[in-house]
């Protein structure tokens, strides 16, 4: 994943690659293994990124992922070399919203989320309760012909966001995480 700095959602300490939410019960022990991959596709690494940047506040709605969001690209994505337009985020938005609601209504709950500014946009990465890895995260990212319960939200994840990966947490569920470009 090509990390140039690392923005969380967090309460508490955390290990150096990523914040998460909520933070482990006082005195337990920080877990380091590795979570198991569902389905990843993967880009090259760079450099460690820094230290997280965490928010003042836990996300648990698609309303304050979106703001959230909105805010790391104008205030540690955008510079003096590239400014995201207001369509990218708009597609940004689209894409967090419908992955925190992916997670609370078919997850057990938004456990975390944390955005990632890269080179080319930012990665997100939202945490659930579930264990069960989407059929569709994987598809063409065909619309459906007709509602049969299942919605737009993957398609629109899938034409809009790319590099999209599902790896189950050790301690159970999973994160989802995609790239959205903003370039």
């Amino acid at each position: 994943m090509d990390r140039t700095d690392t923005t969380a959602i967090a309460a508490g300490a955390s290990p150096p690659e990523a914040m998460t939410w909520p933070p482990a019960p006082a005195g337990a022990p920080a877990t380091t293994a590795p979570a198991t991959t569902a389905a990843v596709t993967t880009t090259a690494a760079t450099a460690p990124a820094p230290a997280p940047t965490p928010s003042t506040a836990p996300i648990t709605t698609a309303a304050m992922a979106r703001a959230y969001a909105r805010s790391v690209v104008l205030e540690q994505w955008n510079n003096a070399d590239r400014t995201a337009t207001e369509a990218a985020l708009i597609d940004l938005s689209l894409v967090v919203s419908e992955l925190a609601a992916n997670a609370v209504r078919h997850g057990g709950g938004l456990a975390g989320f944390e955005v990632t500014p890269t080179r080319q946009g930012v990665r997100l990465a939202v945490h659930d309760n579930s264990d069960v890895v989407p059929v569709a995260a994987f598809g063409p990212g065909s619309l459906p012909t007709k509602h049969h319960g299942n919605g737009y939200g993957w398609p629109v994840i899938i034409r809009l966001a790319r590099d999209i990966a599902v790896d189950l947490r050790p301690g159970g569920g999973k994160t989802v995480s995609v790239l959205v470009p903003l370039v």
